[in-house]
């Protein structure tokens, strides 16, 4: 896989990533092509491929996950873009706290924080 590769500190049984481009992310040693959303225990596809695809909708795993998720990373592809702004009011009104950055930060700040027992969970646009 061409692209960022990551060495995350140990994290016992929780998910990070390790590497990211290619159109997808190498996660805890699994290949997952495409878009994710991910938690510290779990993974999902995801299909949104730019964030003319972002809808309220699309985030719903977020409000919906156990234990509850109180940060979101949002991570927008190769460069910070912007996300629709009734998107974030909706999760931001719902409690979360919601970070818009590019794909790289956004797999780096989900690492830390997943590895320091935060509630964090990360929604990725995957880049090539």
């Amino acid at each position: 896989m061409q692209g960022m590769e990551f060495n995350p500190l140990a994290s016992g049984d929780r998910q990070v990533v390790q590497s990211y481009g290619d159109g997808g992310f190498r996660v805890t040693g699994t290949r997952h092509v495409g878009s994710i959303l991910i938690f510290p225990f779990q993974i999902l596809a995801w299909p949104v491929v730019s964030t003319d695809d972002l809808t309220i909708e699309c985030l719903m795993p977020m409000i919906e996950a156990t234990p509850r998720v109180e940060i979101l990373l949002l991570g927008t592809g190769r460069r910070m873009l912007a996300v629709p702004p009734a998107v974030l009011r909706h999760y931001r009104d719902a409690g979360l706290s919601v970070d818009v950055m590019d794909t790289g930060a956004a797999c780096r700040t989900y690492n830390v924080l997943t590895v320091e027992d935060r509630r964090v969970a990360a929604a990725l646009i995957a880049v090539d």
